[in-house]
């Protein structure tokens, strides 16, 4: 049987990809950094699923369930690591708090390359595993490429994610490990729940205070009609398993607008109509 190591997977996209992948046949070492989680998913994944209790910033831990999967697999080398657990912290930048921001890089850019390190081995770089080498599968987002306003800290992370990939890819070449990133826009997760009852009082006595709760509004009623958490796990599939895969794949919902016009129209029109949507234009 394959196996694959997907980081955050108690809920969302992770989640979503724990159903696709083991409903293919493919053996999922999951992490998740509670036990009630691993508890949870056990009992609905049965042993098609095997719980990594882990912290993605965290080293020890991650090494730890990287033994724990080497010992599982008998000397085969994994399918591939999708690199999923992410946070996302909002807020406009000149008043964020810079912890809120280095919490930010810490978990969606540094994270991702701890356990990168941690799983090379089982990829491919060991050669005394067997089999072909794996993929890795790195999970950036619509923000990796297009910045929103109050989201700069997790832009500022998907941004030097893509980069992170890119560069990765090309050194991987080496091994024969290819490094596929994939772009969702909205998807239907609980992530939306917790924005809805995000602390927005930091910002109330600046002048972003009305803008950024209509960007929070806006965003909820995009996130909370996107794509469902099973679709980008399908994709994950495809990635992990097509024979030549591009090097990136977007999954965006109203894909002409908010993906291929985003991306031709010149910077100052996208600024101009952002600022008059969100009422952050100057008033001088």
């Amino acid at each position: 049987m394959q196996s694959v190591v997907v980081t955050g997977v108690s809920t969302g996209i992770g989640w979503g990809a724990l159903k696709v992948l083991t409903s293919k046949g493919i053996h999922v070492f999951g992490s998740v950094r509670k036990s009630e989680d691993a508890e949870r998913l056990t009992n609905e994944f049965g042993d098609k699923f095997t719980p990594l209790i882990f912290d993605v910033t965290n080293e020890q831990s991650v090494r730890e369930a990287a033994d724990k999967v080497s010992n599982q697999i008998n000397g085969n080398n994994l399918l591939g690591l999708v690199n999923n657990a992410g946070i996302a912290k909002g807020g406009p930048l000149m008043h964020q708090p810079i912890a809120e921001f280095s919490k930010q890089i810490e978990v969606n850019l540094i994270g991702q390359l701890i356990v990168t390190q941690a799983f090379l081995p089982l990829l491919g770089t060991n050669s005394a595993c067997k089999g072909k080498p794996g993929r890795i599968i790195n999970v950036s987002s619509v923000g990796g490429k297009i910045a929103s306003p109050f989201l700069g800290a997790y832009s500022a992370s998907k941004f030097a994610l893509e980069g992170f990939s890119e560069a990765l890819r090309r050194e991987l070449i080496l091994y024969g490990i290819d490094v596929i990133i994939i772009g969702p826009g909205s998807v239907v997760t609980p992530i939306w729940d917790k924005a809805e009852q995000m602390d927005v009082s930091l910002y109330e006595n600046t002048k972003f205070a009305a803008s950024s709760k209509k960007f929070l509004d806006y965003a909820l009623e995009k996130g909370r009609s996107g794509y469902p958490a099973e679709a980008v796990g399908n994709l994950i599939l495809k990635a992990l398993t097509t024979a030549k895969p591009r090097v990136r794949y977007p999954i965006v919902p109203n894909h002409f607008f908010d993906w291929t016009v985003a991306n031709l129209l010149p910077k100052r029109v996208i600024d101009n109509i952002l600022a008059k949507q969100f009422g952050l234009n100057s008033e001088q």
